[in-house]
């Protein structure tokens, strides 16, 4: 079993088996459980955790292809089959209540058995075990033909576009109906209609919490040294990248001398994914990334609320995708669709095809262009963006509505489709038109995972068979013996979930390996603000406690999770540009708000040395902000002023006013506050 790291992976699959003969000690008999632990063990012992991570999860995925009607064969999987049948002998006593003997789905299936059966197969499918050099390379390697491969993409794309641009009768009217012109026309409709008020230039920037390309810190992203010249041909240099006009004025000698216009390529780098190997993202530059999170908020809340929309693409709620899949598994009605590596495949000459001009022009104008690889390499992209761009899952899950949506022929499936992303739901019925429409179009569809027959459905982390919830608990962090904030808080949701699927054994060595490690650990009857178990024994629990008479309670010294805070001092230009664009503060209260109406009252008129008088704020914005944006920065601007400089907001920048006259003052500083990776601390719930 190796070597004794405190809490083993082997040992919860045999908490877990020995929980499973407790709760269905018929089917699954002392004798049963013996054999079935002695044979984990063995395999463990020969293959180490890829038999948990790899040889258990390719039993599963063939498992789920029965569900669709694809017969199992456990030799052609690695295990000993039953004399006279197809079936497994490993957990065959429960795969023999949802399989026949030829490896066909039964007429009545056993709910409980999948529910049980994948538990064990996937438990730890999702681990992030470290991954190989040879598997980065792999990753790599698909990136890189994944989009040279678009190419061909883009040339079709732009052919048709050139016929949509020379041709005003594009698509003939004598097109047969649900041809690709033909859908691809209505999808460029759709889109039209959804974005027909919307000003792709009325936009919030902000910046992102990821890494960036040049790897600077999350303060210094404020300090925008270069700007491409690609971005400020739409979006000015003043107008998005300066606090006001008086920040123009300060930095102006600026523009011309350390200011530069250089369009640098993203970079590409990896991230741990699971058992199967890292996950590439792309690194955007700032200034690309400043303008991306703004245009991709925007267009995310257009979705959101816009009719046309808001019922059928989500980005922040899964659950109709998942009900959408527990539907779809016990009626038949519903497919649900899986898009492999969908966020490469969605190339430039399909975007701009379906887009609005106005809406690709600015698109394009916060796209990088090229990318950096690991080893130095730079390639040109010809897919619209990688992950790890903002506008990455709001365009990708446009276009695949806009085609799935013209493609179907009737409202009753146009109001059926559900899109989170590449988990996509459609009409059973519909279900092969719409992978032919979607792959004519460049996209790839998972066919493994994809599920359009039988009693299977999955969508959004959702498994579903015949309307039951058959997801299993997959442990994903891996476990240390020091402690750790992931370590603790994950597995005691890991606990908690397991406890409430009665799996009691497993929940008992977990807590039991916690207790070791962290010592007192409060329970969720407790109500405390803190990771907490659901039961944990009475001599376990923190005993240190005392009053809190300002709050009215009791408290106790427990473990938390912590997020500490980085203070960083930025320009008071720059902190203002940073409240401008993350401040969410309500408006000034009544103290406040006299203070401003008595020392302002109008706009505040600034002298700074050296350059002309001007308004500060965004009374003066550039004329290409639009009326919607200069109302906004105007209230940002005035709450700004009354949150943080109730007492004197006069003093803000360059000269303010007082009874003995005119006198300068140095331009203020303030702190930014980052909050950092989380740390495990004891304190006070």
């Amino acid at each position: 079993m190796g070597p004794n790291k405190s809490l083993d992976e082997v040992k919860i699959i045999a908490a877990m088996l020995h929980d499973v003969w407790l709760q269905h000690g018929v089917v699954f008999n002392l004798s049963s459980y013996r054999k079935t632990l002695k044979k984990v063990l063995r395999r463990y012992d020969r293959e180490g955790i890829g038999f948990l991570t790899k040889t258990l999860p390719r039993l599963g995925k063939a498992l789920d292809k029965a569900f669709a009607g694809i017969r199992l064969t456990a030799a052609n999987h690695g295990f000993k089959t039953m004399k006279g049948s197809e079936l497994p002998i490993f957990l065959g006593e429960f795969i023999s209540r949802i399989l026949g003997p030829d490896g066909a789905l039964l007429p009545n299936p056993c709910e409980n058995s999948v529910k049980v059966v994948r538990q064990i197969l996937y438990s730890f499918y999702k681990y992030e075990v470290p991954y190989s050099a040879d598997q980065e390379l792999s990753v790599i390697e698909k990136f890189e033909r994944t989009d040279h491969n678009l190419q061909a993409v883009n040339e079709r794309a732009s052919a048709l576009y050139r016929d949509t641009v020379d041709n005003k009768d594009w698509p003939s009217p004598a097109t047969r109906r649900g041809t690709r012109r033909q859908t691809l026309h209505r999808a460029r409709i759709l889109l039209a209609r959804l974005f027909a008020r919307f000003d792709p230039k009325d936009v919030k920037p902000r910046n992102g919490p990821g890494a960036v390309a040049g790897k600077q810190r999350q303060w210094d992203k404020f300090r925008f040294i270069n700007v491409s010249a690609n971005i400020t041909s739409i979006y000015p240099r003043d107008a998005f990248y300066c606090a006001s006009m008086g920040h123009v004025c300060d930095e102006y000698k600026n523009f011309s001398s350390s200011w530069t216009e250089e369009d640098l390529p993203a970079r590409v780098i990896l991230v741990p994914k699971d058992s199967r190997g890292p996950r590439l993202i792309s690194a955007e530059p700032a200034d690309y990334q400043w303008i991306q999170q703004g245009l991709g908020r925007a267009i995310v809340g257009l979705v959101e609320r816009h009719p046309l929309t808001k019922w059928n693409v989500f980005f922040t709620d899964q659950t109709p995708n998942q009900r959408g899949a527990l539907l779809g598994s016990s009626s038949g009605r519903y497919a649900t669709l899986d898009l492999n590596e969908a966020s490469d495949r969605v190339s430039v000459g399909l975007v701009r095809l379906l887009f609005p001009s106005n809406v690709f022009e600015c698109l394009m104008a916060c796209r990088s262009s090229a990318t950096e690889l690991p080893d130095g390499r730079v390639i040109r992209l010809n897919k619209f963006a990688p992950m790890g761009s903002s506008l990455c899952f709001p365009v990708m899950a446009l276009t695949v509505w806009a085609i799935l949506t013209a493609a179907a022929p009737n409202a009753d499936a146009r109001k059926s489709i559900l899109v989170y992303g590449d988990d996509v739901i459609v009409p059973t019925a519909q279900a092969a038109d719409a992978i032919e429409q979607l792959e004519s179009a460049g996209l790839k569809v998972n066919h493994d995972k994809s599920c359009t027959s039988g009693l299977f459905r999955e969508s959004c982390g959702t498994d579903s068979f015949n309307g039951v919830n058959v997801t299993p608990v997959r442990f994903r962090t891996v476990w240390s013996p020091s402690r750790s904030p992931e370590v603790y808080s994950s597995f005691i949701a890991y606990a908690n979930e397991l406890y409430d699927r009665q799996y009691f054994t497993t929940y008992d060595y977990i807590v039991e390996e916690l207790l070791r490690v962290y010592g007192a650990i409060p329970g969720e009857d407790m109500h405390l603000a803190c990771p907490s178990l659901r039961d944990v024994p009475a001599d376990q629990r923190p005993r240190r406690r005392r009053s809190n008479l300002r709050l009215q309670k009791q408290e106790f010294y427990v473990w938390d999770v912590q997020s500490p805070h980085t203070r960083r001092l930025l320009p008071g230009w720059l902190m203002l540009l940073r409240f401008f664009t993350e401040g969410n503060i309500k408006h000034p209260n009544r103290i406040q708000q006299r203070v401003w109406d008595r020392v302002v009252g109008g706009p505040l008129q600034v002298a700074h040395p050296g350059t002309p008088q001007g308004v500060l704020g965004p009374a003066q914005l550039p004329d290409t902000c639009s009326a919607a944006t200069r109302a906004y920065f105007e209230t940002m601007f005035r709450e700004w002023l009354a949150e943080h400089f109730a007492t004197d907001p006069l003093m803000l920048l360059g000269q303010t006013t007082t009874a003995g006259g005119d006198r300068e003052v140095p331009l203020l500083v303030g702190e930014y506050t980052q909050r950092n990776t989380s740390k495990l601390v004891r304190r006070w719930r």
